[in-house]
């Protein structure tokens, strides 16, 4: 059982990018399907699809995201992902202290009252939040 399932979705796409495959699959949820959808938008992802598929061992229906890496050249377009909020220890900014990721070259993904957003639209809104990852 996974504690922390946004730290496994992000180990998934970092270790899919150091092996050079171009799927991974994740298990299904919401949270997990706008943060590869916001990925897709920054171009970190080429694409994202939800798989249905069946459970086995317990007869149920079950979910999972199939996300498409992508290259440049032959090389990863995602240098490291990391996580920042644990749910040990939480990571909450106000407006003013958002964090840059390498002067502006990565992002980094905020939870805000009004959902997932990047680094410079939270500014732009003027909004605060948790900071899931930062991507670059």
């Amino acid at each position: 059982m996974v504690n922390d399932p946004i730290a496994d979705f992000l180990t998934r796409i970092k270790n899919g990018y150091l092996a050079r495959v171009h799927e991974v699959s994740v298990p299904y949820s919401t949270m997990k399907e706008q943060l590869a959808l916001m990925l897709v938008a920054e171009g970190y992802l080429a694409q994202t699809q939800i798989v249905k598929g069946k459970d086995v061992k317990h007869g149920s229906a079950r979910q999972s995201l199939l996300l498409k890496l992508r290259y440049d050249h032959k090389k990863p377009v995602v240098e490291q992902i990391r996580r920042i909020s644990k749910p040990g220890a939480r990571i909450y900014v106000d407006r003013h202290h958002i964090p840059w990721v390498l002067s502006g070259f990565g992002i980094a993904i905020l939870s805000t009252p009004q959902g997932l957003l990047t680094d410079s639209k939270a500014r732009k809104l003027g909004l605060g939040g948790e900071v899931i990852c930062k991507v670059w």
